[in-house]
This record gives C-alpha cells, structure tokens and sequence, in this order.
C-alpha cells in the first residue's frame, strides 16, 4: 500500500518510492541520503500533527507535515522486519 509519509502511523515501516522534485528542501534531502529505495519507520507524531519524526538510516530526522506530504512510501506490511 502507497500513502505519503504524513499519513503513516507510528510504528509503521515502509520504503521511499518518490519524493517531490518541486520540494525546496528535495536537494537538502537527496544530501542526507533520502532518496528513492530508503527503508524508514514512523517514531511519532507531535500532539498537533506537525511536526513527525522518523527513523531513517539509523538516526531520527524530524519533518514537518507540508514536507512529508511530498514523499510517498510504500508500506510494509511485514511488522517483523
């Protein structure tokens, strides 16, 4: 199943399969190494919504919701892996 990652839940894990090139923050990105193929989970999401944070590359990385709007994980449905 494909949603953007502002829709994952906590605990949900998934793989990058696109992010937006009309991002300002898509070059910013692409130099931490978020780019298509990256394996991430979802740590939590603050009260309001905004901002989430994520587990990627084995350190967390905060987005803020208008961001991950713009990315689009494919989920994995394995919760073993």
């Amino acid at each position: 199943m494909q949603k953007p990652l502002s829709l994952m839940e906590p605990g949900e894990k998934g793989k990058i399969i696109s992010i937006s090139h009309k991002m300002r923050s898509y070059k910013k990105f692409a130099d931490l190494g978020i780019v298509k193929g990256t394996s991430l989970s979802m740590e939590r999401i603050a009260p309001l919504g905004d901002p989430i944070e994520v587990k990627i590359k084995g350190y967390s990385l905060s987005f803020r919701k208008e961001e991950a709007l713009n990315i689009t994980v494919e989920i994995d449905n394995d919760k073993n892996t």
